[in-house]
């Protein structure tokens, strides 16, 4: 399945192929406070739609995830890592889809405060 979606001013704007069978909340630092529901898919199923350029980016910690955010309304549409199985993953902000309901998609809770 396709799925489109973009920051509130729509600066940053994608597109996601895949199955949006769940997604991932975290209390770490940062996904606590932006209170983000994580979609996880290859790296190589996000397109982008806008210039890459059009994000800004914040990384923390390890810095191995690339947080990126619209430097003019403030959202955080998505982010970039690799996974554990050494793969690129993107990490999709389902909250910043179109035509979904986020409280219909099944949520898992992770521990990144602890990690």
């Amino acid at each position: 399945m396709n799925y489109t979606g973009s920051c509130h001013c729509g600066r940053i704007a994608f597109e996601v192929e895949g199955e949006l069978e769940q997604a991932m909340s975290c209390n770490c630092s940062i996904c606590q406070r932006k209170g983000a529901l994580m979609w996880f898919v290859p790296r190589d199923r996000l397109k982008l739609k806008t210039p890459a350029t059009n994000a800004s980016t914040y990384t923390f910690n390890k810095h191995v995830i690339q947080h990126r955010f619209c430097p003019v309304c403030g959202i955080h549409p998505y982010g970039e890592g690799i996974g554990p199985d050494g793969e690129a993953m993107a990490a999709i902000n389902i909250r910043c889809l179109e035509n979904i309901e986020p409280e219909r998609v099944p949520v898992t809770h992770y521990d990144g405060r602890s990690h």
